[in-house]
């Protein structure tokens, strides 16, 4: 079955709140040891975040580097590019921003705004977007041919559950700054954002760097089902045993 926004089961949640902590502590320590591994051994890992206004892409992120060293990451939160990076290439600003040596870099947003937003909002010509499928492919392409594994999400929710957080945070002094009027015009392009998904699914899920679609419905199942995947990739590409040190354990501060 092809990968479409539609496929993406919305049910999918975590009912036990004991279920989801036990789950969440155990893939980040895990995520610990494997991170601990790649520094040990000067590997890199890139994670990129998509998704839908206010599907937990933070949250999700927030999880993944909650334990972790921070001196063995970067978050890259990516906005519209500026006045000098408009006259370059829409890839160099992120091969800017490929990690070093032993660490993981994580984009909230990505390259993938040329087949996104750019592409709904008009600020790439059509014959720009068409070509970066291609171009992103292969620039993936060189990153995992170096070593370098690229985890992709997608965190999607309904229309619904949308503007139910959007109400949520225009009403929250802490998460207000999250919602503006580019949020609110971008769920009118709701039909135009999810045909844009759906071929970026079909064009740029590869075998060496597969779209992870990720049901944020719910938001624990969200938080985990990241966690989890992350673990089960990076132990599969590096080949790595993640076996937790005698003496660790769950809970703690």
């Amino acid at each position: 079955m092809a990968l479409t926004v539609e496929s993406i089961d919305l049910s999918a949640r975590i009912k036990d709140k004991d279920e989801y902590h036990s789950r969440q502590e155990l893939a980040q320590m895990q995520m610990l040891f494997i991170q601990r591994w790649m520094h040990e051994n000067n590997r890199e890992a890139i994670f990129v975040f998509e998704g839908c206004d206010a599907a937990g892409k933070g949250g999700s992120i927030r999880r993944l580097i909650e334990r972790l060293d921070p001196r063995g990451y970067v978050v890259h939160p990516i906005g519209a590019p500026g006045a000098r990076e408009k006259g370059r290439h829409y890839l160099q600003r992120f091969w800017d921003r490929i990690p070093e040596p032993g660490c993981m870099g994580i984009f909230d947003r990505s390259w993938y705004g040329r087949v996104l937003v750019e592409r709904v909002e008009k600020f790439a010509a059509k014959e720009a977007w068409k070509r970066a499928y291609d171009e992103i492919n292969a620039f993936e392409r060189m990153l995992h041919d170096d070593g370098v594994p690229v985890i992709k999400y997608y965190l999607h929710i309904s229309k619904d559950e949308q503007l139910k957080r959007f109400k949520a945070r225009e009403q929250d002094p802490f998460k207000a700054w999250k919602i503006g009027p580019e949020d609110w015009r971008n769920r009118e392009k709701w039909d135009m954002y999810e045909a844009a998904v759906d071929e970026m699914f079909k064009r740029t899920s590869t075998d060496y760097a597969p779209w992870h679609a990720v049901s944020s419905q719910h938001k624990w199942h969200a938080r985990v089902t990241v966690l989890e995947t992350a673990v089960a990739v990076l132990k599969r590409h590096f080949d790595v045993k993640v076996k937790i040190p005698k003496g660790w354990k769950l809970g703690g501060d």
